[in-house]
C-alpha cells in the first residue's frame, strides 16, 4: 500500500469513526440484529427497513474500534437504497478483500476500497466485519446475535 493510499485509509476510519452515516434507530424495522466481537468488546446493531428486496433504510447503533464503526458506517451507505442481493454480494467481495483471497482493484467495492489496508492487520479483520456479519443476520431474519466467533466461519 502506498503513503497516499495508507493516508486515505486513515482519513476514512478517522471521518466515519467521528461522524458515523446513519448512526441511530429507525422507527419501524422490518429486521435487525445485534453484532458482538468477543475478543475486543465491539458491540453493533443493525436495523433494516426492508421492503420487498430493496433496503429502504438502515441504521446501526452500538459501541467498536474505529475500524468498526467506520466499517459499519460505510456499509450502511453502501446498501441504502439498494436491494438485498447486492448487499450480500458487496459482503462476500469485501470480506474476500479484507481476507486476501480478491484483489482490492478487481473487487467492486466502491468507497469500501479505502477499507482494503485492513488485511495488513489480521486482527482487525473482525473487527471490520462485525457490521456486516450483523448485517446479514438481520437480512436472514436470525434471531440471536451475530459473532466474529461463530464456529465453522473460519472467521
Amino acid at each position: 500500500m502506498s503513503s497516499a493510499e495508507d493516508d486515505l485509509y486513515q482519513q476514512v476510519v478517522l471521518e466515519h469513526k467521528r461522524a458515523p452515516r446513519n448512526f441511530g434507530h429507525l422507527a419501524h424495522p422490518t429486521h435487525q440484529a445485534r453484532g458482538t466481537n468477543p475478543s475486543c468488546g465491539d458491540r453493533i446493531a443493525v436495523e433494516l427497513e426492508l421492503q420487498g428486496e430493496q433496503v429502504r433504510d438502515v441504521a446501526f447503533s452500538g459501541q467498536g474500534c474505529a475500524i468498526c464503526m467506520a466499517s459499519t458506517s460505510m456499509m450502511t451507505e453502501a446498501i441504502k437504497g439498494r436491494d438485498v442481493a447486492h448487499a450480500q454480494a458487496l459482503q462476500q467481495h469485501f470480506r474476500a478483500v479484507l481476507t486476501g483471497e480478491e484483489d482490492p482493484d478487481e473487487a467492486p467495492l466502491g468507497k469500501l476500497v479505502a477499507l482494503a489496508g485492513v488485511n495488513r492487520y489480521p486482527n482487525r479483520i473482525k473487527c471490520a466485519l462485525l457490521g456486516w456479519h450483523a448485517l446479514m443476520h438481520a437480512i436472514a431474519g436470525q434471531d440471536g446475535a451475530a459473532t466474529t466467533e461463530t464456529p465453522g466461519t473460519g472467521e
